[in-house]
């Protein structure tokens, strides 16, 4: 899954990884019954139990929350089991017995987007993590699997649930799934819906039906994803040797949707906007987004489905190795350097942040208050992280003889970290406990360097310290592999990529029979989430650009040339770094460069980030003078490109029938990097007539947005508008584009009178990230110092709260780097958060997350 869901119960309990008791009895079968009503379905539901001889916890506990107990029985003898807010409590047999309950529940009703629910006249469901609590009584945890079998009567043209099809006719079709299965995996949508139809034929010669089912009129917004998902099932094959296990597997596109997608098994349920595609209303980093999570949930079905969690400690376990598996997947696909230096940004711009505050936890915790809160860039993005470090340190033949013993060890079981770590330490025999760390401690260790050069021997001494994170104030060593290579003057490499494997608090590594002293090339392809502290030049900096054979490397050493000019430019004042602007020159007329990496090259060091490094220098960061910087800067090399921007335009331009390949798409970022360069010194003329000409959303998009950072796009974008208002997602485009390309000083008025737009509405997660996501992404805008951005974001996401705890939970993360700002900024926010505290009937997501901002 590529999120997570909400409750709203304000009673507040921690839960604890050392307190895990397996339930106490065996579901057999799962038979269910639904009888569609918009604000009355009833669910009947026949379970067959085992009691566990064995069992800690005996008692019969069913969690289910806002149920309509309308019977209940045991072996066909009615009983009145007592009922509470999360669940019911039954006496039992001593033997095997059958649990049978019609329950009532209102899907109409039902805003949280959790359980149940209905988008637009569809029914449709999430139950990742505790949303099928919602829909009828169960054990609603990930270590409880059985079999399910599903009627679904209804009078809409499509009935789908997880599973192959057993019946399907006017009015009611049935569904059975044959694989053991958490109830967080069920799935079901009801919908008068179209599909678009294919085949793949699996490695074993078996053939499965494949669809994407849409709301008519999305009919042709479908090829793609369907071209996506007959990769990811090829290339799972070939790379993991995993093959698909059903007759049919069904994807549906939703549009509204707490997350981005969802592996129920067989029965994928995504966002609107993570499916559906095409040139005129897609940009290439939409479809780029798509194949990446078409193939995430697909993945699933073997890291996540086949083999799942024991419980939700473990989200890491399915989260991180998913993500893993779909980044390989589109570093085939397209440019592995590319995509790792982007899953390092978004790295570094998510992750970080939430390692460094008061919302750091581990990747895999030890407590939790609401597991919803805990679907994080910790638990995705530094899972993955963790996943290549392993990889990295066993060598590929090792890491796919342990994943192969993984699937066969543990098909059909729910599993813990600790499972996972014993197929490599069986595979390889290694000790892995050490490694273990990087699951247990949070935070981002920092890794000091220095460096000296004696007779022919080079010594590198590296020390590494985790800062204090809540609730872990101590810290010990972790196993932190090191890719390093050595250049000479030349630029000539004297030491391949070698991985050093650190395991000490302060450790040496020595290399002998040099000629001179080199130039070392440190954390090659970022080979493990650490910030490097290390004592450099600006040209030592620019010799790796021009020489270091890592695209990583030689992307950072772009990167941290920016960082340090923007810095200097902050603090002091100065201008852009004269060689600086000298090598991204260089660097843009070298056509022999992917365009994909130059348009990276051209992408500066995100604002929240110079912030993060100026608090960290001891700095109290100015979000204005922050701004003025990268408007400062951006303008420069403007100038200083003068003469070639035309023909860098030009140069750029694709031409011909639009194509989302990687090629294709890497030249049009680079083009749209030129263009808004362009824009700032001829006047808009060349973005209003890319936008005039453009056939594709990619350029439209792209000259929409270089004009109105010039605050020259009004025409256009009221045009935009115009010709876009009934496509729901251009729409979020459009919406998110006011406020993200607004000045600073204007940002937070816009985003309000945006909340007034016929268009919005809370109810939409869509709708509501790209205004709100936008102001709080927009980072001289929400910090300015009026207030106005905290305010008016506390103001939504008090009333968001009531409908979505889920999505309000999650954007109360733009609240967590308060303490890095000026103490009049602090108060300011600090006045928010305690107003949203205060606000009353907080969702349990929500006050979680405010009480940790608050508590930091």
């Amino acid at each position: 899954m590529t999120a997570a869901t909400g409750h709203d119960s304000t009673a507040q309990q921690t839960f604890y990884l050392k307190d895990y008791t397996p339930f106490g009895f065996e579901v057999d079968s799962v038979d269910l019954t639904f009888r569609l009503a918009p604000n009355a379905t009833r669910v009947i539901s026949r379970i067959h139990f085992t009691p566990k001889a064995d069992a800690a916890d005996p008692q019969f506990f069913l969690h289910g929350e806002k149920l309509k107990l309308i019977s209940a029985s045991i072996d066909g003898v009615a009983v009145t089991p007592d009922v509470t807010p999360e669940g019911l409590v039954c006496t039992t047999p001593d033997t095997a017995f059958l649990w049978e309950a019609e329950v009532e529940i209102d899907p109409a009703g039902n805003t949280a987007l959790e359980g149940l629910y209905m988008s637009n006249g569809m029914y449709c469901t999430q139950c990742e993590a505790e949303g099928f609590r919602k829909i009828t009584y169960y054990p609603d945890r990930p270590d409880v699997m059985s079999t399910f079998t599903v009627r679904i009567e209804g009078d809409e043209e499509v009935l789908l649930s997880n599973g192959n099809p057993v019946s399907q006719g006017a009015g009611a079709a049935e569904w059975h799934d044959p694989w053991p299965k958490p109830a967080y995996l069920f799935a079901l949508v009801a919908g008068d819906l179209v599909n678009h139809p294919d085949t793949f034929t699996t490695k074993s010669g078996r053939a499965v039906e494949l669809n994407i089912w849409v709301r008519p009129g999305d009919e042709d917004k479908c090829a793609f994803g369907m071209d996506a998902l007959k990769k990811s099932m090829t290339w799972d094959e070939q790379a993991y040797g995993r093959e698909y296990d059903l007759d049919i597997f069904n994807i549906v596109a939703v549009d509204d949707f707490n997350m981005g997608a969802m592996e129920n098994k067989g029965l994928n349920i995504f966002n609107s906007s993570c499916v559906l595609a095409s040139p005129e209303t897609s940009t290439d980093a939409n479809f780029e987004r798509i194949e990446a999570i078409i193939a995430h949930e697909y993945f699933h079905n073997w890291t996540g489905n086949r083999i799942t969690c024991r419980d939700w400690f473990q989200l890491c376990l399915k989260e991180g190795l998913t993500v893993f598996r779909d980044a390989q997947f589109t570093s085939d696909m397209r440019s592995a350097p590319v995509k790792r230096i982007s899953d390092v940004i978004d790295l570094r711009a998510r992750q970080f942040p939430e390692d460094q505050g008061p919302l750091s936890h581990p990747v895999r915790p030890e407590e939790f208050q609401e597991i919803n809160n805990f679907y994080t860039a910790t638990i995705y993005e530094k899972g993955a992280e963790v996943i290549g470090m392993l990889k990295r340190l066993v060598g590929d033949g090792a890491y796919s003889r342990a994943l192969d013993l993984y699937f066969e060890r543990h098909d059909g079981q729910a599993c813990t970290i600790e499972d996972w770590l014993k197929v490599f330490e069986d595979t390889t025999g290694r000790d892995l406990s050490q490694f273990k760390r990087w699951y247990s401690q949070a935070g981002t260790p920092r890794l000091k360097v220095d460096e000296a050069y004696e007779e022919g021997t080079y010594t590198l001494t590296f020390e590494q310290d985790t800062a204090p994170t809540p609730g872990q104030p101590q810290k010990d060593p972790r196993v932190i592999p090191i890719a390093i290579g050595l250049l000479n003057d030349n630029g000539d490499e004297v030491l391949p990529t070698t991985v050093l494997e650190m395991t000490e608090a302060k450790q040496v590594f020595e290399f002998k029979d040099l000629a001179s002293k080199p130039v070392p090339s440190i954390l090659r392809e970022f080979s493990a989430p650490v910030v490097l502290e290390r004592e450099t030049s600006n040209a030592e900096r620019a010799f790796l650009l021009a020489h270091d054979s890592d695209p990583f490397n030689q992307w950072e050493a772009g990167n941290s040339l920016a960082r340090a000019s923007r810095l200097s430019m902050v603090k002091t004042g100065s201008a852009p770094d004269p060689a600086y602007l000298d090598a991204l020159q260089k660097l843009l007329r070298d056509d022999t460069l992917d365009p994909a990496f130059r348009a990276l090259m051209l992408q500066p060091p995100s604002q929240s980030d110079i912030a993060q490094a100026l608090f960290e220098d001891g700095t109290v960061p100015d979000p204005q003078k922050i701004d003025d910087a990268a408007e400062t800067f951006a303008m420069t090399l403007a100038q200083q490109l003068a003469d070639s921007l035309p023909r860098l335009y030009a140069a750029t331009t694709v031409d011909g029938p639009y194509s989302p390949d990687a090629t294709s798409a890497g030249k049009r970022a680079l083009n749209g990097r030129i263009l808004s360069l362009l824009t700032r010194l001829d006047g808009g003329d060349a973005a209003a007539r890319q936008f005039a000409s453009a056939d594709n959303m990619t350029q439209q998009y792209s000259a929409l947005a270089s004009l109105m950072k010039a605050e020259k796009g009004e025409t256009q974008s009221i045009a935009f508008f115009e010709k876009w208002q009934a496509d729901r997602l251009v729409m979020d485009k459009w919406f998110a584009l006011q406020v993200a390309c607004a000045s600073p000083d204007r940002a937070a008025g816009i985003a309000a009178d945006l909340t007034r737009h016929p268009l919005f509405t809370l109810k939409n997660p869509n709708r509501f990230r790209a205004v709100m996501g936008a102001l709080a992404g927009h980072h001289a805008g929400f910090h300015h110092a009026s207030g106005a951005g905290y305010s008016l974001l506390a103001e939504n996401l008090i009333a968001l709260d009531k409908l979505n705890p889920q999505t309000t939970a999650r954007m109360c993360t733009a609240f967590q780097t308060w303490k890095r700002y000026d103490s009049d900024r602090q108060s300011l926010i600090k006045a928010q958060l305690q107003r949203i505290a205060s606000s009353g009937g907080l969702s349990r997501d929500t006050n979680e997350m405010v009480s940790r901002i608050l508590n930091a």
